[in-house]
């Protein structure tokens, strides 16, 4: 079924003057720097409040603290002269005062000396700990490339751009997905988002993308495509065990862009509808025409796949994205809206993929306060104004 060129759902504002879409800069953070300060800072005002007090009064509690916290921040040597400087400078402040021998000032020094010791023991569980954790990042890291490889920032003469979100703190792979293939039949794209979490959900993942690399190359038309994932996935069902065999799917959005120019091809299976960015700053949302239900849920009923064409000018980008964006909630339980947040703005160049999901990934983390709680994939495919020597 043929769209109109350049039909879409046209959002409010879109018309509006162009601004340039870049992304907030990376806020500078303090806290890390101060913390490692604080070891010297107590130090320091210990001495001040030692001399400037009575004899009765002690600062052995700014000094025990000292080097338990400069434990798992600082290196070992660090945590060891911290701990050196500590007890250095609470026998100087005694021997000041003429109260070496006291019981009180024996009892302080042997206090230091003793957490001094623990902040070293201290110290080295906590680097095995920062040495297993960098081991299990590496792992999920090439774990992440082999499922999820960064595609090229040109492909097909079109510029590219790809952006994986984890919600959780250093997670780098779950059901989200994307992959851009080039092919003799033009550039084909899939983004989408597999039902449920965890490794079952990587492993749908990882056949989703094998089957849409190899019918992305097989198949003559992206309809085709979408059929080769929907028996790929049923096959994976029959694999799985538990719930996942009777509800696994996979929304998903596939697009075809043609080779030197034309409409871009969708098939969309359940998911967000892309949106298209014109170069002055227009927004459409590419809805589809004929709403279909994800991949892997072909045993409640067989239709024939029919994608739609829209209008994809030179200079114009294609933006297709998980829920993760789009369900993305500030504190008030508001969504973000990338079609309202998007409309009017520019993201000119060769870069302008790069910056628009930059954008969007800060403004997602200012929108939530940093707590997002669903993975979220981006990618975005830009049309050159003017053809590249590298074009296919």
């Amino acid at each position: 079924m043929r769209r109109d060129p350049g039909k879409g759902r046209p959002l409010p504002g879109s018309g509006n003057a162009p601004r340039t879409g870049s992304g907030a800069g990376p806020v500078v953070r303090h806290e890390r720097a101060f913390v490692r300060a604080l070891p010297l800072l107590l130090i320091v005002v210990g001495v001040v409040y030692d001399v400037s007090t009575p004899a009765a009064f002690t600062a052995a509690p700014l000094f025990t603290a000292a080097p338990l916290i400069a434990a798992p921040f600082y290196s070992l040597l660090g945590t060891v002269l911290v701990g050196l400087g500590t007890c250095a400078t609470v026998l100087v402040l005694h021997f000041r005062a003429s109260t070496t021998t006291d019981v009180e000032a024996v009892t302080e020094v042997l206090t230091v000396l003793t957490v001094a010791v623990l902040a070293v023991l201290i110290n080295r569980v906590v680097s095995r700990s920062d040495e297993q954790l960098a081991s299990a990042r590496s792992i999920a890291e090439a774990a992440q490339r082999a499922v999820l490889p960064q595609p090229d920032p040109r492909i097909g003469g079109l510029d590219v751009a790809a952006r994986y979100e984890a919600a959780e703190a250093d997670a780098f792979i779950g059901g989200d997905l994307y992959a851009v293939q080039d092919t003799s039949h033009g550039v084909r794209v899939i983004v989408g988002d597999v039902r449920g979490k965890g490794m079952g959900a990587v492993a749908a993942v990882a056949v989703v993308i094998g089957a849409f690399r190899e019918a992305a190359e097989q198949e003559s038309t992206l309809e085709a495509v979408a059929q080769r994932l929907e028996r790929a996935l049923a096959r994976e069902g029959t694999r799985r065990d538990g719930l996942d065999d009777f509800e696994g799917f996979t929304t998903a959005i596939l697009a075809e862009i043609p080779h030197g120019g034309g409409p871009v091809r969708l098939i969309n299976r359940g998911h967000p509808g892309p949106l298209l960015l014109h170069g002055d700053g227009r927004l459409c949302v590419l809805s589809a025409t004929e709403p279909a239900l994800p991949l892997g849920m072909g045993e409640l009923g067989a239709w024939p796949d029919r994608a739609d064409e829209s209008e994809f000018p030179p200079g114009a980008m294609l933006l297709l994205y998980t829920d993760g964006l789009s369900e993305a909630r500030d504190w008030r339980g508001e969504f973000y809206d990338p079609a309202a947040r998007l409309g009017g703005r520019i993201f000119p160049g060769p870069d302008g993929p790069d910056a628009l999901l930059s954008t969007l990934a800060e403004e997602v983390r200012r929108h939530t306060g940093g707590g997002t709680t669903d993975d979220m994939a981006l990618l975005a495919v830009r049309r050159p104004s003017a053809p590249r020597t590298d074009a296919r």
